[in-house]
């Protein structure tokens, strides 16, 4: 499985029926979250910055609305395409919709949940198990609601149906996978789930696994989760970041290639959920798959002048945990005038980081 994942599938045709009339004139991805950013573009802007570039919108109920909105955007490097069924087909059925234009591996979530993961960590779980199917776990107090997944060692074994009646903490699906396209050969009766009806097929062959992550976890299917949202999701977006001058990270003496301890620090970064900019020249494909292959990614890349002011432009950091890594004289100047931390690199990368994150807390 050579090349990193570029493309995500997020299936945005539900209903919405236990959310009322609020979804009557609007898919429930759509719904606006403390003011009028939807749903939908927090999963979007996530998508995006973990560097999947081709997005597939599955619509379905009140698809019309969700293609006036969305067909043709582009949100940072990432294209949107929309593609309706135009009758409820089901989770798996829905893939149906975009058969001829899937890729070999590609990323999938739920339109109306939010998994705050490195999607990068998921995709190299999926590449050292090689299933067909590599789900992204969350542990939760309350499992009853949502249904519980059994797994042993990384190995899916069980769907446990919700039952209300006995309540308690439990491993759940976090409705985020890297999906095989041979998937679409299991679906085969329309309208066809994957969650009760694929799912349990590559269980019986071994081809399912699971990874467990411990990010933020909210779905917006209930009124009480969507006002959840209203106040969570807006603070979920801000966080610590840690901006490099591109010649920190890339050694351009022998041709193009990450300097030694580049990766690791980036992946590290990564895992603690920190934004990772680069000032300066973009890594080719070749580097950016080696990236992906290590479950890591820069979130965007900024040309100079005036990266920082774009920077600050376009993200909510933390500027008090956040840090610059060498950079030109300007770069350094708007960053201390900022409140960002700058540091010179004068030991290896993954020790500055780590001594930079234990700092910043």
């Amino acid at each position: 499985m050579s090349g990193a994942v570029r493309q995500a599938v997020i299936l945005a045709g539900g209903k919405g029926t236990r959310l009322g009339a609020i979804t009557q004139a609007i898919p429930k991805p759509m719904l606006p979250i403390a003011g009028e950013k939807p749903f939908l573009d927090y999963l979007l802007e996530t998508v995006e910055r973990h560097g999947y570039d081709d997005i597939l919108l599955l619509g379905g109920y009140l698809g019309e609305v969700l293609e006036a909105a969305y067909n043709g955007r582009r949100i940072g490097s990432a294209t949107i395409r929309v593609m309706r069924e135009h009758a409820p087909l089901g989770t798996a059925g829905a893939l149906t919709v975009a058969r001829d234009t899937l890729e070999p591996r590609f990323l999938m979530m739920n339109g109306d949940a939010f998994f705050d993961i490195n999607l990068r960590a998921l995709e190299q779980a999926s590449r050292q198990s090689g299933a067909t199917a590599t789900l992204a776990l969350r542990s939760v107090p309350d499992a009853a609601r949502y249904g519980r997944v059994m797994e042993d060692k990384g190995l899916v074994t069980a769907f446990l149906e919700k039952d209300p009646k006995h309540p308690g903490p439990g491993i759940i699906n976090g409705g985020v996978y890297v999906l095989k396209r041979e998937v679409l050969d299991l679906v085969r009766d329309l309208p066809c789930s994957l969650e009760q009806d694929v799912f349990p097929i590559l269980v019986s062959q071994g081809e399912i696994r699971g990874r467990e992550f411990d990010g933020y976890f909210l779905d917006i299917g209930l009124p009480e989760t969507l006002d959840q949202g209203h106040r969570e999701l807006p603070t979920v977006r801000v966080r610590p970041a840690a901006l490099f001058a591109s010649e920190t990270l890339v050694d351009l003496s022998q041709g193009r290639r990450w300097r030694e301890g580049a990766i690791e620090a980036i992946r590290a970064l990564n895992d603690r959920g920190a934004y990772v900019f680069a000032i300066g020249d973009a890594p080719d494909a070749t580097m950016q798959d080696k990236l992906a292959a290590a479950g890591a990614h820069i979130d965007r890349v900024y040309e100079p002048p005036r990266a920082i002011a774009a920077i600050l432009n376009d993200w909510p950091i933390v500027r008090e945990r956040s840090f610059l890594v060498d950079g030109r004289s300007d770069d350094i100047e708007a960053a201390r005038k900022a409140g960002i931390a700058t540091e010179p690199l004068d030991s290896s990368l993954p020790r500055l980081v780590e001594a930079l994150i234990a700092r910043s807390g």
